[in-house]
C-alpha cells in the first residue's frame, strides 16, 4: 500500500485527445478527481466516490473539448492538489 497520497502528471501531455491521470491515497476516503478549464469551470468529474487505500489510474478523454490548459485536482480526505495539463487538437 502506497505510505504517502500523490497525484502524478497526466501522460502524455500535451494530449490528443485522451491522456491517464494516476494518483495514490495511503488511507480509505471519499475521493474526488475533477477538471477545470483556466476560468475555474468545471468541465468533468472523473472519481467521486468512495475508494479504499491504493493507486489509481483513470483515462480522461478530452475529445468534446476545444484546444488549451486544463487544471486536474485530486481530494482525498484533506489531501488536495492540483496539476497542469495540455490539450492539442
Amino acid at each position: 500500500l502506497p505510505t504517502e497520497y500523490e497525484l502524478t502528471q497526466n501522460y502524455p501531455n500535451p494530449f490528443n485527445p485522451s491522456t491517464k491521470i494516476s494518483w495514490q491515497s495511503p488511507v480509505s476516503s471519499h475521493q474526488t478527481l475533477k477538471v477545470y478549464d483556466v476560468l475555474g469551470n468545471e468541465v468533468a468529474t472523473l472519481v467521486n466516490e468512495y475508494k479504499p487505500a491504493g493507486s489509481y489510474e483513470v483515462t480522461f478523454d478530452a475529445s468534446s473539448l476545444s484546444s488549451g490548459i486544463y487544471l486536474y485536482k485530486i481530494q482525498s480526505g484533506n489531501f488536495i492538489q492540483t496539476k497542469k495539463m495540455i490539450l492539442i487538437k
